[in-house]
């Protein structure tokens, strides 16, 4: 499936997405008078990162990626458990592992330069060649999915025209590939049917308003198959492995997004599965048998499996509160792998057993010097912003934070403008708060997983309205009564960034510090440089954010860069260098113009990351700078009236 984007994508280490979720009761945080040790950036980012996972042909191992180099790189682990066996050595370029080929030991995986997001798709073979099977330069590839019988793959490549993505078909064996459709329209390509004969399309106005085309190989037909009136949502999820159904979401005559499906023969479209909460999206595994629906519930995900055969859902392990994420079903189905977390264990990759009930973890994420105790549980809160419009927040409190004792804190801004904070493992947060900062992730309008409504909330109202419930945030942190009202700041990364810009510009005597982390600092110029490939969500962008062209006055209004000279607090901004989503000037500019201010500011570059920190001697930079800043400027700070 092709990447879909909001503006910009969150910063990975702080702003917590699962892909998928088991439901857990409910924790709340607990009563201690101080954690028993507080430790250093370098004992936080010593934990592990993983992510993905693909079953080898004969289900004796797993492929994933592994940042325990220091790098992400390629893995496979016995399911019996072991060691971790490299299978790639990148010391420079983030890679990540793929897919295993479904009859032998070769692997797909990608990698870009430096955090460009330019990935190229690679094949390595059993004796460790590496191959790009998508070589050239300025291109981006992804790969899509194999077919059915398992012959070919499909991937994705702007190498034609940076705007859009062509499909191609390659051979298994010979890589030799085959053009099936070329995107002469810049449509967003959604997902292709196990016999190849049908591709899905979306064609995207706005964020909540969109339609989907299918597109027969054989005829070469192109057709609309969702004429509405207003705006309405629509997502292709998948095909069923008969390649008879789309399966997609909608929101449809209601407030969240729900699972249909449109009968290829028929045209005939029926509901298959709703709740009060957006379904993020659902799955099937190769056979057939299961079919995985992801549900967005109040700042985490909870997955449902559903046993396609018998026509129920399907028991799932019972494990410690948390998230089961990133759920693959082998092609055997009798095997699940996938990743637990919760807010005080980052993802550990587990293997369950459908005949046996036997569940088996392959991995030890979290850093040994680490204790968990000493770490915090996160909850879900929420006030009443100024228009009465509730706001939900994830909120993480120190355990040595007392009414007696009490802290400074921080109003962090996801990314987006449509992402989403919630409950799970945040290193940079719990260092934070392991060292004595409240911690509120706010979830301000325009946030997605509550609805339409909620999430429509913001559209051309970005520095207004969606940064009034920061302002907001700030007041319901300063009401409680462990939390010292006078040492308040606001930190966000992309999106988030943008925000802490405009807070600090437009409402001068909010916060008392401010951590921009690669933040839009002008959304003229941003709009204008936005990269080639994101050419079919450009209408919608103008749409959720405002027009460079048509609306340059009221953009040139909310850009902080504009409104510098009213920046009067302490500011430290955080860069990479090949930044694609918001470029290098944008960081350049907000701190030249703030300095002419007299205002410490703070700014570190990164030569070799992007739109994020995938080096782990980045975030120890990055994560000491942010904890430095806090202490010189926000923790010592002294007492004074804050309006």
């Amino acid at each position: 499936m092709q990447l879909r984007t909001t503006l910009f994508r969150v910063l990975a280490a702080a702003t917590l997405v699962p892909a998928l979720a088991l439901a857990a009761p409910k924790t709340q945080a607990r009563s201690v008078s101080r954690p028993s040790k507080q430790y250093t950036v370098e004992q936080f980012i010593a934990t592990t990162k993983l992510s993905e996972a693909s079953f080898s042909p004969d289900e004796k191992r797993v492929l994933f990626s592994s940042n325990q180099s220091g790098i992400f790189n390629a893995y496979t682990l016995p399911l019996e458990g072991g060691k971790p066996k490299a299978l790639t050595q990148s010391k420079t370029d983030s890679t990540y592992a793929v897919s295993f080929f479904p009859k032998d030991e070769r692997i797909l995986f990608t990698r870009d330069q430096g955090g460009n997001e330019a990935d190229h798709l690679y094949v390595r073979a059993p004796d460790g060649k590496e191959r790009d099977l998508t070589p050239g330069e300025k291109l981006k590839a992804q790969f899509v999915n194999w077919s059915g019988d398992d012959s070919a793959f499909y991937v994705l490549t702007n190498e034609r025209d940076a705007r859009s993505f062509d499909v191609y078909r390659y051979d298994a064996k010979t890589y030799a590939r085959t053009l099936v459709y070329q995107n002469d329209t810049s449509l967003f390509f959604a997902a292709v049917s196990p016999d190849g004969k049908w591709l899905a399309f979306e064609k995207t106005r706005t964020n909540y308003d969109t339609d989907l085309h299918l597109y027969n190989v054989e005829t070469k037909e192109l057709k609309h198959i969702t004429p509405h009136q207003g705006d309405v949502f629509f997502e292709a999820s998948t095909f069923d492995p008969g390649s008879t159904a789309l399966y997609f979401l909608t929101d449809q005559g209601s407030e969240f997004k729900r699972v249909a499906r449109y009968e290829l023969a028929t045209g005939k479209v029926e509901d298959v599965e709703r709740t009060d909460w957006d379904v993020m999206y659902t799955a099937f595994s190769r056979k057939g048998g299961y079919r995985v629906t992801a549900i967005n519930e109040d700042g985490r995900t909870v997955i449902r499996v559903h046993d396609v055969k018998a026509g129920k859902p399907l028991a799932l392990p019972q494990l410690p509160a948390g998230d089961i994420t990133s759920v693959t079903i082998s092609d055997s189905e009798k095997r699940m792998a996938f990743y637990h977390n919760g807010d005080r264990s980052p993802s550990n990759l587990y293997v369950y057993d459908f005949g046996t009930k036997k569940v088996t973890r392959l991995t030890d994420a979290l850093s040994r010097e680490l204790d968990p105790e000493d770490l915090v549980e996160a909850q879900v809160v929420r006030f009443k912003s100024f228009d009465g419009m509730e706001i939900p927040n994830i909120l993480f409190k120190p355990h040595q934070a007392t009414p007696e004792n009490k802290a400074p804190a921080i109003v962090w801004v996801h990314g987006g403008p449509g992402g989403q904070t919630r409950k799970g493992y945040s290193p940079m947060l719990q260092y934070l708060v392991n060292h004595g900062y409240v911690v509120l992730g706010i979830n301000n309008r325009g946030s997605s997983g509550y609805g339409k409504t909620f999430f429509t909330a913001d559209d051309q109202k970005h520095g207004r309205e969606p940064l009034q419930d920061c302002i907001e945030a700030r007041k319901y942190l300063a009401s409680l009564p462990y939390v010292d009202a006078e040492r308040i700041g606001i930190a966000g990364g992309s999106y988030g960034g943008y925000m802490v810009l405009a807070a600090l510009a437009f409402h001068p005597d909010a916060f008392k510090v401010g951590i921009d982390i690669f933040g839009v600092s002008n959304w003229l110029r941003t709009l204008e440089s936005i990269p080639p490939w994101w050419e079919s969500q450009r209408e919608s962008l103008y749409k959720e954010i405002g027009d460079p062209v048509k609306q340059a006055q009221m953009l040139r209004d909310v850009s902080p860069l504009f409104h510098a000279e009213k920046i009067s607090k302490p500011l430290l901004v955080l860069q990479g260098a090949n930044d694609p989503r918001v470029i290098k000037p944008e960081s350049d500019e907000i701190v030249e113009a703030v300095k002419k201010n007299g205002v410490p500011v703070e700014y570190v570059i990164f030569p070799d990351e992007g739109h994020g920190f995938t080096k782990k001697k980045n975030e120890v930079e990055a994560y000491s700078r942010m904890r430095g800043f806090l202490d010189s400027h926000l923790k010592a700070a002294k007492p004074s009236a804050v309006n």
